[in-house]
């Protein structure tokens, strides 16, 4: 459950106040950019656009956002997941360079020291059991389906639904 403060900020926001809007985005954007950046892995520029593209979203979306079916930590993460995974399915379809040349420029152009440790999110992650770590990674980084998930661990559907919503409880309440 969202804060009695987030919540306000999520109603001034969805009534258009620019400035509420202004102060998700500063409290969510970090973990946001983290998520993103590591889906884009690592392409910084791909990354700021996912971020802006993301935050348009939301801007055009807030008032569809039902507290009632989850945090908006959760809602804004499913937004910027799904912005990123489209984005690099995106840049995959026209890649025209091989895959070994692009790997190679890859390692060169965007070997910097920025990373989600500087924002924190991998301390929180590492805050996780490593099965939560796990699922989180293979639903949101590895961009795998739940059905996907099921299948590589061997597991029923409904107990990985049951398992991945747990571990964003716990992502949440850590980063509140």
């Amino acid at each position: 459950m969202d804060s009695p403060d987030l919540i306000q900020l999520i109603q001034h926001t969805q009534g258009g106040d620019r400035s509420a809007f202004s102060s998700l985005y500063d409290k969510f954007s970090p973990a946001l950019y983290g998520v993103i950046l590591k889906i884009v892995r690592k392409d910084i520029h791909v990354a700021e656009d996912c971020l802006q593209d993301t935050f348009v979203k939301i801007w055009k979306h807030i008032a569809t956002y039902d507290a009632h079916k989850g945090s908006i930590f959760t809602w804004m993460l499913t937004i910027a997941r799904n912005t990123a995974l489209d984005k690099l399915s995106s840049l995959n379809a026209k890649q025209i360079h091989s895959m070994d040349s692009a790997v190679g420029i890859e390692e060169t152009k965007y070997n910097t020291s920025l990373n989600t440790d500087t924002i924190g999110l991998s301390d929180i992650m590492n805050k996780l059991d490593a099965e939560h770590q796990s699922l989180i990674n293979m639903a949101y980084y590895q961009g795998m389906t739940q059905s996907e998930i099921a299948d590589q661990l061997g597991m029923p559907l409904g107990t990985i639904k049951t398992k991945i919503r747990a571990a964003m409880l716990m992502l949440r309440n850590l980063m509140t």
